[in-house]
C-alpha cells in the first residue's frame, strides 16, 4: 500500500489497528507499524493526526524493543541450562542435540 494515496485520518485508524494486533503476541506488527509509519511520523510536514500516529509510533518501537530482549534472554537462558533442566529441558525441546547429558 502506497501511504501517499491515503488520507491521515486513515492512515492514523491503520496505524492504531497494527500497534493493537502487536498485543495478541504478534511482536513483528509493531516493527512493521514501526518502519512503515516512521516518515509519516518524523518526517513529513505537520497536520492534524501527526501527533497519535508519533505516539503508536513510538511506543511500537519500544514494545518491539522490548518483546526482542525478553526473546532474546528466552533463548539464552533455554541454550545454556536445557541440558541441566533434565526431562523438563527434554520436553520444552523441539530438537534434542546429542552431546551433554
Amino acid at each position: 500500500m502506497d501511504l501517499r494515496r491515503v488520507k491521515n485520518e486513515e492512515k492514523l485508524v491503520l496505524c492504531r489497528k497494527y500497534y493493537h494486533a502487536g498485543f495478541f503476541i504478534l511482536p513483528f506488527l509493531w516493527l512493521v507499524n514501526f518502519v512503515w509509519f516512521f516518515n509519516e511520523a518524523f518526517r513529513k510536514p505537520l497536520y492534524t493526526e501527526q501527533s497519535q500516529i508519533r505516539s503508536y509510533v513510538i511506543r511500537s518501537m519500544v514494545g518491539t524493543i522490548l518483546w526482542l530482549a525478553v526473546i532474546i534472554t528466552w533463548v539464552v537462558i533455554f541454550q545454556l541450562n536445557r541440558a541441566d533442566w533434565g526431562i523438563t529441558g527434554e520436553n520444552l525441546s523441539f530438537l534434542i542435540p546429542t552431546g551433554r547429558k
